[in-house]
């Protein structure tokens, strides 16, 4: 089926260190190749087969319309005046809406958008920056309609998602910080973008409505060095370094609904360039990450003043190093690094705060795992990826944010009719030569 026939995203360049798949089912990131020291990595864990997507939920696809979990039931909204209801329905345990209900955007067909056929959640000034094709090489724009009643919640949504491979900064591709030397050198091999945008089309009815998206991917950097090496090393992430800047981490329930926030500092969720596995919890991780107070920039953007905007020409620039001006865009908030392989990711994003999820509740006795990560790439064959094999890093708004009355009117997870909703994630790629190389 077309929704799972994989769109190519790759760079311009002779010799591209990046390039990605995705597929319309779920807006799913398929594979994201890089390019480095000779090798071809792919660094999203995840089946062989596109169409094993249907089945091997949320590896790597969108989530929506809400992120995460929200309590069942039916909860009055309200923002800026503007009330409506949301009904969140069943679909784990017996408290838990997850993902946004029983179907959401992560089990949808995304349409890509074309020259005859083109973004409406971009203003001019944005699109003069996005290449649209018949034949996307680059940047593509994908969009999903969801009817007014959908999974429970009010008004019908339009939201277009931007995907974007960006060319490394500067020819010799390197990332210096000040004070290193030749041998802290990094290479600066792109960056992927996703920006998200949402809009309330009710025509002159007033609607309000929750709205938290998020890519649901899952990395490992050391994956594809188990091709072809019989499987001797048990797959996972808990060498990987990994750094949150979060003071605070989500207290939940027994359900793990959010029950409000609790420090980080001297707790195992205390990461910075932290081995994965040092002080690791037994049943894994799967916890919110509250970042401090940085520079803000919008996730609304009040329709009156939308056509004036351009928040997407900084997010797509190539990255310069550390002296280039960020403009729209925050400091770096999360790095994943592997000195094994001897690569790094490097994210920004507009999100309050990040899931880290080290895929702890996965079952490999079910699912696919790829051929380059070391399986059969079949499903049911019992050599899936087991628990601690990936570190999902989720960028959005706090759980359920629209329930704290303290959030009221500010970072609540609403949206309205009069507002657009704006959400980027940026993961800049860089490489180190490995020490034990």
């Amino acid at each position: 089926m077309s929704e799972f026939k994989p769109v190519l995203l790759t760079l311009p360049s002779l010799t591209p260190s990046l390039a990605l798949e995705i597929l319309p089912y779920g807006l799913t990131l398929h594979r994201l190749f890089v390019q480095a020291d000779g090798r071809t990595h792919d660094i999203v864990i995840g089946p062989e087969a596109p169409e094993d997507h249907a089945t091997q939920k949320y590896i790597n696809t969108v989530v929506g319309r809400y992120s995460n979990r929200l309590p069942v039931g039916t909860h009055k909204v309200e923002r800026l005046g503007t009330t409506s209801e949301v009904t969140a329905i069943l679909n784990e345990g017996t408290r838990v809406s997850l993902h946004g209900g029983p179907t959401g955007f992560d089990a949808l067909p995304w349409t890509l958008l074309t020259p005859e056929d083109p973004p409406t959640l971009f203003t001019a000034k944005e699109l003069a920056h996005i290449p649209i094709s018949s034949s996307p090489s680059s940047h593509a724009v994908f969009r999903l309609v969801s009817p007014d009643g959908d999974q429970g919640f009010p008004g019908k949504l339009i939201t277009e998602v931007l995907v974007a491979v960006i060319e490394p900064g500067d020819q010799e591709r390197k990332y210096r910080k000040p004070g290193d030397t030749a041998e802290n050198e990094e290479y600066d091999l792109g960056s992927v973008v996703f920006v998200y945008r949402a809009k309330l089309d009710e025509g002159a009815k007033k609607v309000v409505t929750p709205v938290n998206l998020t890519q649901h991917w899952g990395f490992n950097l050391e994956g594809s060095q188990r091709e072809n090496q019989g499987g001797e090393e048990p797959l996972s992430v808990k060498g990987h370094a990994l750094t949150i800047k979060a003071d605070n981490i989500v207290k939940r329930d027994a359900d793990s609904l959010p029950t409000g926030f609790i420090p980080s500092a001297g707790t195992p969720h205390e990461h910075a360039a932290k081995l994965i596995g040092d002080q690791y919890p037994e049943h894994g991780y799967d916890d919110y990450y509250l970042f401090p107070a940085l520079e803000k920039v919008p996730t609304r953007i009040p329709l009156a003043s939308f056509s004036e905007i351009d928040l997407v020409q900084d997010v797509l620039r190539p990255s310069n190093g550390p002296t280039a001006a960020r403009g729209n865009r925050t400091t770096p908030v999360v790095e994943l690094a592997s000195g094994k392989s001897g690569l790094k990711l490097v994210f920004d994003t507009n999100q309050a705060g990040v899931m880290f999820y080290s895929n702890a509740w996965t079952n490999p006795q079910k699912g696919a795992r790829k051929k380059i990560h070391g399986g059969s790439g079949l499903t049911g064959q019992g050599d899936s990826y087991a628990s601690g094999t990936a570190a999902f890093l989720e960028f959005h708004d706090p759980l359920a944010a629209f329930l704290d009355p303290a959030n009221k009117d500010k970072e609540d997870t609403l949206l309205t009719s009069d507002e657009i909703y704006h959400n980027y994630v940026r993961c800049d790629v860089r490489f180190k030569e490995p020490k034990n190389q």
